[in-house]
């Protein structure tokens, strides 16, 4: 399974937001445990269902959502 396949949207989960493997765990509850300074293993204990890549998935969800192109400018 490809890291971006383990998020998934559905409208009568969470509001549609983005979870992890149609679970109801939300990309964004694992996304401020680890901005609190919590480890992977950490959130893997909170959240027994998890593997160490859905964590990883919704890094790179958080990732590709705030990537923007880069413009060149020429000197």
């Amino acid at each position: 399974m490809k890291l971006q396949d383990r998020i998934t949207f559905e409208p009568g989960k969470c509001g549609g937001r983005p979870c992890i493997r149609s679970m109801r765990i939300r990309v964004i509850d694992v996304l401020e445990m680890l901005a609190r300074d919590m480890s992977t293993d950490e959130v893997l204990e909170q959240f027994p269902d998890l593997e160490r890549d859905d964590v990883l998935a919704c890094l790179d969800y958080a990732a590709s959502r705030l990537g923007h192109p880069r413009i060149m400018v020429s000197a």
